[in-house]
């Protein structure tokens, strides 16, 4: 017999979160079940609420249950612009469904991805003391020396994490200052890496080493911030480093490829990528060894596909996670079901308000997530506190380096 819960609304709620805003859909159905996701604007994307607002109308009527025709009818409707922001907005909407097809089933997401695989799921500290240096205001407490790094290295094997993450800095004085060219702070589109930038770094990898021992992994994101040249450049200075892999973006596989063939560290990619299509060239050059996959940007059913696909291709996956709670807790599922899993990235410094926002917390011990068995994501945002933060106007990477 089919299931038939029909959608009733589609409503889309936001509340500040520091320096970004968190962002959530709420889609209502006819038994009272609501499905929430968890999307974002602020890295890169801003209007996504508002093609989720435009193509509500599309599911509004439909059947919860068949979310995947749901998708397809998403995609034809707005196929001559696929990717991009609409791709976010269909990401979002699957992810609601999926929260509310469980609910309604009785059962946690994972058990609609092909049932857990594992109980807990091991991750690493994202972001390691690259918030408490570039958002000194949300993340506490503040770094400002070497000394600092080294404290927050020591901070991490203490409270028993086996592997963080961490970015590139310059000093300055001995004070740490973020170096992102790629985001446009500072702005040197040409996203050449000079000396300094190379001492730098490797300074800085050497403190987190020093403070977390030779036991904690240590991966490093180099996201955009440098082209061909540079990267190779970085590999070579830190060649000799015991790194977990390190992160690279780059919107041309052949390129990508060509640099994992000279590095001496795991390379992992694609966290911006959407769709399978995307990936593909980059599966079929060998391009990386982890292929990281946004599921809230893609949508998490639509990301148990492209990790089959890198299965098939001898590559393990990774989320990209660096949102609020109910983000972790979605990837939490998805990191539950697919077979070729490496590790899962959570942001551990949190803003002083972020635990008020959501009725469940995603449960950390000894450095694994725990994956809950509630009904759905296993959480869902407080309405009465995210009314209590509304959102600001501004946030994200378009405000990298503006003054306000």
């Amino acid at each position: 017999m089919t299931k038939i819960s029909k959608v009733t609304s589609v409503e889309i709620l936001a509340c500040d979160a520091g320096w970004r805003n968190y962002h959530f859909v709420k889609l209502s159905t006819e038994d009272g079940v609501v499905g929430w996701s968890e999307y974002d604007e602020g890295f890169g994307a801003p209007g996504v609420g508002a093609a989720i607002q435009r193509l509500s109308g599309r599911v509004v009527g439909q059947n919860v249950f068949a979310h995947e025709r749901i998708f397809a009818e998403l995609t034809a409707a707005t196929r001559p612009a696929t990717g991009g922001v609409v791709a976010l907005a269909l990401g979002a909407i699957e992810n609601a469904l999926l929260d509310a097809k469980g609910k309604l089933l009785g059962v946690p997401c994972y058990e609609l991805l092909g049932g857990k695989i594992r109980d807990r799921v091991r991750v690493y500290w994202s972001h390691c003391a690259t918030w408490r240096i570039n958002h000194p205001t949300w993340y506490t407490a503040a770094i400002t020396s070497l000394d600092g790094v080294k404290a927050i290295g020591r901070e991490v094997r203490e409270k028993k994490f086996t592997a963080l993450k961490t970015n590139i800095f310059t000093y300055t004085d001995g004070k740490p200052q973020g170096w992102r060219p790629g985001f446009g702070s500072p702005f040197e589109p040409e996203i050449n890496v000079d000396r300094k930038v190379l001492r730098d770094l490797r300074m800085h990898l050497e403190a987190i080493r020093d403070g977390a021992g030779p036991d904690v992994d240590i991966l490093l994101d180099l996201n955009f911030n440098a082209k061909t040249e540079g990267y190779l450049k970085i590999l070579r200075m830190i060649a000799d480093l015991d790194l977990f892999w390190v992160e690279i973006d780059s919107f041309n596989a052949e390129a990508l490829g060509y640099i994992r063939r000279q590095s001496p560290h795991p390379i992992s990619s694609c966290e911006t990528l959407l769709g399978l299509r995307e990936f593909l060239p980059y599966f079929r050059e060998q391009a990386m060894d982890v292929a990281i996959i946004d599921t809230p940007w893609n949508g998490v059913w639509q990301s148990m596909k492209i990790a089959a696909s890198a299965e098939a291709h001898e590559v393990n996956v990774a989320p990209h996670n660096f949102y609020g709670h109910l983000c972790s807790m979605m990837n939490a599922h998805f990191c539950a079901a697919v077979p070729n899993l490496r590790i899962m990235e959570i942001d551990i410094d949190r803003l002083a308000w972020d635990d008020e926002l959501f009725t469940h917390l995603p449960e950390i011990v000894d450095g694994h997530l725990v994956i809950p068995d509630r009904p759905g994501w296993g959480t869902e945002p407080n309405e009465e506190a995210l009314r209590a933060h509304p959102p600001k106007g501004f946030g994200g990477l378009l405000n990298y380096g503006q003054k306000k």
